[in-house]
């Protein structure tokens, strides 16, 4: 049987590091995935997964992982269910991390972070608000491509 996830998006919110009785460090937190396709309305599709790290690489995203920053995720899925304060059965479904590893660099994360704080109206698509537009790489001629050209 395999059991193996590989994510890529960015962090929803902030990191939140806790520690065991034991003393191990756990962080959890929630990464950001577009879907490929989009719905039938035209807009694009994000799935929210939650993720659960632990030891070493709870700590490094505690002290070095920020809110929406672009992650790269490897790990597998894990269920498990628990009774709440009101008796209710709660079911959970998360990714427990193998490696976490950053996808751009602090200072371009700082700068989008600048960026979107400074403008007044919100930005549609924010998970992927520092991609570069077309018109930054206009510098020889124009190819007309469409998506049904791409290989993938």
């Amino acid at each position: 049987m395999i059991n193996r996830v590989i994510l890529v998006g960015r962090i929803t919110k902030e990191v939140t590091l806790r520690k065991t009785p034991s003393g191990k460090s756990v962080a959890s937190f929630t990464v950001a995935c577009n879907r490929r396709f989009q719905a039938a309305n035209g807009e694009n599709q994000t799935d929210f997964i939650s993720c659960v790290a632990w030891n070493q690489t709870a700590d490094y995203m505690a002290q070095y992982i920020a809110k929406g920053t672009l992650i790269g995720v490897e790990g597998r899925i894990q269920t498990r269910n628990y009774d709440d304060a009101n008796g209710r059965r709660v079911y959970v479904t998360e990714v427990v991390c193998d490696s976490v590893q950053r996808l751009e660099s602090r200072n371009s994360s700082e700068q989008r972070t600048n960026t979107m704080t400074q403008q007044s109206a919100p930005i549609q698509d924010s998970y992927f608000a520092d991609t570069p537009s077309y018109d930054d790489f206009n510098v020889g001629p124009s190819l007309d491509i469409s998506s049904d050209d791409l290989p993938f």
